[in-house]
């Protein structure tokens, strides 16, 4: 064998103990990694299957769920600490009447003008609603629907929704203990999400939709859905919670409902409108925007998920997007945390400007109505007035009342204050057309640059009404 011959042998060879060399370490790595994967999801299947003690039925303590699932307790427990505020939302506190006493006057007469607060974390549900002022001793026990799991239990036992809803507020106080948490979500034996309130279920199947065949990404909202919405209380003592969806889900869906249905609220104390609340349609507005259109869920955003030695778990800690960027906006939208945080406040101070426009229309044409009423102008005169108005206010509230101050569908946001601020406008220049056929010239607002000063006119209006009427009722009798 020549000397070629042998170099090229032991290069072969070299060559082929190598290759083996690196096939081994190849394979070992692998295996290691196959371990590795196989041995995480062991643990995060325990992690979210494995009861560590059974969970019975109606189960409204969320200690005795963290007994199995502590990742998940701990970060629901940890909306107790939630203080902070982002420029237009979180869970700090933040009164809505002392930073814009315009809403004194925009909710006269209703319990929104005597105290409006910011909702704290759903740890404080409970302890907020029973201390609130706009509660008192004919608030019907509809109000604890979406503040606890209790609430499910005690529908039963009561045989059915109608006679929790119709009951007194006061009269279900000791038997609702537990804030929002897991019951309302989850089933007990499975985990599986599940929607606890008939309020939601009965609204689709109004709509001829069943609740029980939606995928698991539509549950991920859903189970939000079940509060997170407009809702009004239907017929005079039965109190009976309800969606008004039957026609759809926009504003335009909802006057037509409520043109339908006869349903007020309440009657303005300064204009004498008759009035409907918006109730926080937060699903409604996120249903048209492209988060929706995308199949991003509610907790995809707000309870993201999260990894904790090799478990991966939903992160039960409720709150703005705007305080986990890394795990809510970062998933999908490349951007670094300021350019997020820059791009969302954009459209948020877009729409408050809008709404501020909206507000102060809204407000000078309940004080003109008020005052043209006041000088003589009678309810027949002002009847298309008062509905112009009670139109204005409802579409801003829809608007208004939404978590995100328009964030969920900016361009629908938009177009509805705009409609909203051309109803008030034409409700003015009706207003202006009746005062000068009065007589009567161009109107001096009040003081209601507070809180205190807009709650003491409207106090004096109230009042002045109830003197006005007193002596044609005792001439009356």
């Amino acid at each position: 064998m020549s000397s070629k011959d042998n170099t090229e042998q032991k290069r072969g060879s070299a060559f082929g103990w190598a290759l083996f060399g690196g096939s081994a370490i190849g394979v070992f790595g692998l295996g290691l990694l196959a371990s590795s994967i196989s041995s995480r999801r062991a643990e995060s299947d325990v992690a979210r299957v494995a009861f560590t003690s059974e969970i019975p039925a109606w189960e409204a303590d969320n200690a005795k769920w963290g007994e199995s699932f502590p990742r998940e307790y701990n970060s629901w427990e940890a909306t107790k600490a939630m203080n902070d505020n982002t420029k237009y939302g979180g869970s700090g506190h933040r009164d809505y009447l002392e930073d814009n006493p315009k809403l004194v006057i925009m909710f006269a007469g209703y319990g929104f003008s005597k105290e409006f607060y910011q909702a704290r974390g759903h740890f404080h549900a409970v302890e907020d609603v029973t201390n609130t002022e706009r509660v008192g001793e004919n608030t019907p026990g509809t109000c604890w629907t979406c503040k606890s799991p209790d609430v499910p239990r005690v529908m039963d036992e009561r045989g059915g929704p109608a006679d929790f809803y119709s009951d007194k507020f006061m009269a279900l106080k000791s038997e609702i203990k537990n804030p929002i948490g897991c019951a309302d979500c989850h089933n007990n034996e499975t985990m599986a999400l599940q929607v606890s309130r008939p309020a939601l279920a009965e609204a689709f199947e109004r709509q001829g939709k069943d609740i029980n065949k939606v995928s698991h990404q539509e549950m991920r909202t859903l189970v939000c859905a079940q509060c997170h919405v407009e809702y009004y209380f239907k017929g005079k003592e039965e109190k009976y919670l309800t969606f008004p969806w039957d026609n759809g889900l926009t504003v335009e869906n909802f006057e037509q409902y409520f043109a339908e249905t006869g349903h007020v609220d309440w009657t303005h104390a300064v204009s004498g409108a008759k009035m409907v609340k918006m109730q926080h349609p937060d699903y409604e507005v996120y249903m048209q925007g492209v988060h929706a259109f995308q199949g991003v869920s509610c907790a995809d955003c707000h309870m993201p998920y999260k990894s904790e030695g090799g478990v991966k778990f939903t992160d039960h800690k409720v709150q703005s997007p705007l305080y986990n960027i890394a795990n809510s906006c970062q998933v999908c939208h490349k951007w670094s945390e300021t350019e997020v945080k820059d791009r969302v406040t954009s459209i948020q101070d877009k729409n408050r400007e809008i709404q501020t426009l909206v507000e102060e229309a809204i407000t000078r044409a309940h004080l003109e109505i008020g005052d043209t009423a006041k000088a003589g102008a009678t309810d027949e005169e002002l009847d298309e007035i008062r509905k112009m108005i009670s139109l204005a206010q409802m579409y801003w509230d829809y608007v208004a009342a939404n978590n995100g101050m328009g964030f969920h569908a900016p361009q629908e946001t938009a177009r509805i204050l705009g409609k909203s601020l051309n109803f008030a406008k034409d409700c003015r220049i009706e207003i202006v057309k009746l005062r000068a056929g009065m007589g009567l010239g161009d109107y001096t607002l009040p003081d209601i640059s507070t809180e205190d000063s807009a709650k003491a006119f409207v106090a004096g209006t109230i009042e002045a009404k109830k003197a006005a009427a007193a002596p044609s009722e005792s001439k009356a009798s």
